[in-house]
């Protein structure tokens, strides 16, 4: 699901070109699994989104749309799956994106009549939420330090938004519980984890078993001194029910979207080819009592 970055942004404002928020590795990184911290796991996807915000958005900007809220690769839209509940029950609502990106869910929300926030690590993704448009209040902060009071939201979303990238989920899951109002909902998306033991190639060659479902191991690339640079985590389907209800939440339903006909995109491991065989996403939808 990696692209190797460029190094350098173009400013949306300008269409220049400018340095970036962080050097560029000196050649091009190495893949490994190796174990990966907080805050090693933290700051190297912090630099890794800010140095490739721009082919991201690039890449999938179309895909995305401005102001559609679009769960996974798959193409699943909230408008059809109201995981968050009928559009219509969305007006003056509360609603707290993670890892929001350019902030494409969040105008969505905003066009329901809802309140959205738009939260990311990335000051790159951000600006992209800027060029874009559209008002919504945008937030640059961790999703395991969530800078809000007790009780700020009715809802919590996150569509491949933090969830993949931290090293304790259950710590993610406590500070959105903190911040949820008694009853709301948190839904969000990753990678379905049955993934983890395929290849990550879109042809015929990633549907065979190459590694262990069960090994955890995080997976990193790493600079020339041993630097992470990017990191995934992998968790079971087990140890994600377990962490949601470690975090305090009760799971109501697991959603398992099938790759549709209309899809013929292909990028990464993602292709018509693999999403007609084998799941690539899985959404859990939260609780919070």
């Amino acid at each position: 699901m990696t692209t190797a970055g460029t190094g350098r942004t173009e400013d949306p404002q300008t269409n220049t070109r400018e340095p970036i928020i962080q050097e560029p590795e000196s050649s091009e990184p190495e893949a490994t699994r190796r174990a990966a911290g907080v805050t090693e796991s933290s700051r190297a996807n912090r630099g890794w989104w800010d140095r490739n915000a721009d082919d991201y958005q690039n890449e999938h900007g179309t895909f995305l749309g401005d102001d559609r809220f679009v769960w996974c690769p798959e193409g699943l839209d909230e408008v059809e799956a109201e995981l968050l509940g009928p559009a219509e029950d969305l007006k003056g609502k509360d609603v707290l994106e993670i890892g929001a990106g350019a902030a494409q869910c969040s105008r969505w929300l905003a066009a329901q009549g809802a309140r959205p926030v738009a939260l990311d690590l990335s000051h790159r993704q951000l600006q992209h939420a800027l060029r874009i448009g559209g008002g919504i209040p945008l937030v640059e902060a961790d999703a395991g330090a969530l800078p809000f009071a007790d009780g700020s939201f009715d809802l919590v979303c996150s569509a491949y938004g933090a969830m993949p990238f931290v090293a304790d989920p259950v710590l993610v899951l406590r500070e959105v519980r903190r911040v949820l109002r008694s009853g709301g909902r948190f839904v969000f998306s990753v990678t379905h984890p049955l993934r983890w033991a395929f290849p990550d190639e879109p042809g015929p060659e990633g549907l065979s078993v190459s590694g262990s479902y069960f090994d955890r191991t995080p997976y990193v690339e790493q600079d020339d001194d041993g630097n992470a640079v990017y990191v995934e985590h992998h968790r079971t389907v087990g140890d994600r029910v377990r962490d949601v209800v470690a975090g305090g939440f009760r799971l109501v339903d697991l959603v398992e979207p099938e790759w549709p006909s209309w899809n013929t995109s292909e990028w990464g491991g993602w292709s018509p080819l693999r999403g007609s065989l084998v799941p690539g996403t899985a959404i859990f939808v939260c609780e919070r009592d």
